[in-house]
């Protein structure tokens, strides 16, 4: 019988903790955040403790793993995570850490295996994670029952797959009902990746959700985004014009006609769905504002869908139109570096060089994504400076970014053990 112990050394980031508590506390929520939020490493372990390992994350899409056997991997700060598809379809998420001497078992981003193999002993799990090899080696009294894979919290919903390494991750299950039913015209499940792209930016992850969350650089930095996107989402924003309001109220009068869903659905300042029309005669966020894909997604008709805007919080957001959807997702790796990942899905019939041409269909958001990664970097380097201190937000352009702000601050606050109400405001943004 062996015994194990536990030494404990202490919680070296304690300090960090209750400083990063006071200033969440004290600080005017109408302005930027500190400075050690946006360049301290150890305040990046604690985002990665607290809000990155504890909330909801989007790890790619269904249609990625179409079949059994089929897995995706990703990494979570130092945790690897294996995404794969059971028997019967079920989706299960594990740790990517064999049992035995904690080798990663999927070395690579994706692909289909019949059992998951550990490629240093080759300990075999089932799909389910449970271990149904370890060898005779490991003598005859060895219970394999209690060395299967640990698992992640996994849920998926209207094509995405979400997971959580939190043992008790936040109540997710209302959005993601309406999430299924905003995204039932799309039939995900017979959708494909046509292109994805990792773009490494020198910036802190949450200056990327900062510079997601407003269009008020849109006008001085993104041309080849304006030639479609309305940045308003919602018709009682105050700069929106009756000429918007119009354009709004005719294209939900040709959704209704389609049974597409369209209102503003919001779960606190997490997540929210709104669909909102695209610049008046273009249809897709191409560069001449024409379909992307001649076949449409699902049971669509329409190609003139405008724009269905999905926020995750803490780091996705997405573009659903008639043609294609495009999926971010942010990943910190450090202090001042982060990677963003941009999918571009379409049917999965549709067909590369008749149908839809990569290059065309990546044109607009390539340019989008260099233009924000080169502003986030510029943002990074001037908050480095002795001289910055936090700078105003504007409460019309940019509540966006307050609204996002107040979420993190208020998970990060709650999952600290310390509570705080947060303001609850509009929310706009990319």
């Amino acid at each position: 019988m062996s015994t194990t112990t536990t030494l404990s050394l202490g919680d070296p980031l304690e300090p960090a903790r209750k400083a990063t508590a006071e200033m969440l506390q004290t600080r005017d929520h109408t302005f930027s955040l500190p400075q050690p939020f946006y360049n301290d490493e150890r305040l990046f372990q604690i985002d990665m403790q607290e809000i990155f390992q504890k909330e909801w994350l989007i790890a790619g899409m269904t249609c990625e793993i179409p079949a059994k056997g089929n897995y995706l991997t990703l990494q979570i700060g130092d945790n690897p995570i294996i995404v794969i598809r059971g028997a019967e379809g079920k989706i299960h998420a594990f740790h990517n850490v064999c049992r035995h001497r904690g080798s990663r078992l999927c070395v690579s981003d994706k692909g289909k295996v019949a059992k998951l193999v550990c490629p240093y002993h080759q300990w075999t799990y089932e799909l389910d994670g449970r271990l149904l090899f370890a060898g005779t080696e490991m003598g005859a009294d060895f219970d394999m029952n209690q060395y299967g894979l640990k698992p992640v919290n996994c849920k998926s919903a209207g094509g995405y797959i979400f997971v959580s390494l939190a043992d008790e991750p936040p109540a997710i299950d209302d959005f993601l009902r309406t999430l299924e039913h905003y995204m039932e015209p799309y039939d995900m499940e017979n959708t494909k990746v046509a292109v994805s792209t990792t773009l490494m930016e020198k910036a802190n992850w949450k200056l990327v959700i900062e510079n997601n969350r407003e269009c008020y650089h849109c006008n001085g930095s993104h041309p080849e985004l304006l030639n479609t996107l309305l940045e308003w989402d919602d018709v009682t924003d105050p700069r929106a014009d009756q000429a918007f309001k119009d354009h709004v109220a005719a294209s939900a009068a040709a959704w209704d006609a389609e049974k597409i869903p369209y209102a503003h659905a919001s779960f606190g300042l997490r997540n929210r769905i709104v669909r909102m029309p695209l610049l008046k005669g273009t249809v897709s966020m191409t560069m001449d504002g024409k379909p992307g894909s001649k076949k449409l997604m699902g049971r669509i008709q329409n190609p003139d869908l405008g724009s269905m805007r999905i926020l995750h919080l803490p780091h996705s957001w997405n573009h659903c139109m008639g043609d294609h959807l495009i999926n971010f997702t942010v990943w910190p790796i450090s202090a001042q570096e982060t990677m963003v990942t941009t999918k571009w899905l379409v049917h999965k019939d549709a067909v590369e060089g008749v149908d839809y041409d990569i290059a065309r269909l990546r044109e607009v958001w390539d340019a989008t994504n260099d233009q924000d990664r080169r502003l986030a970097e510029e943002n990074q380097r001037g908050i480095n400076s002795t001289a910055y201190q936090p700078g105003p937000y504007s409460k019309t352009y940019e509540f966006g970014v307050i609204n996002f702000l107040d979420w993190y601050s208020e998970r990060m606050l709650n999952n600290l053990g310390v509570e705080e109400a947060a303001p609850q405001l509009r929310q706009v943004g990319e």
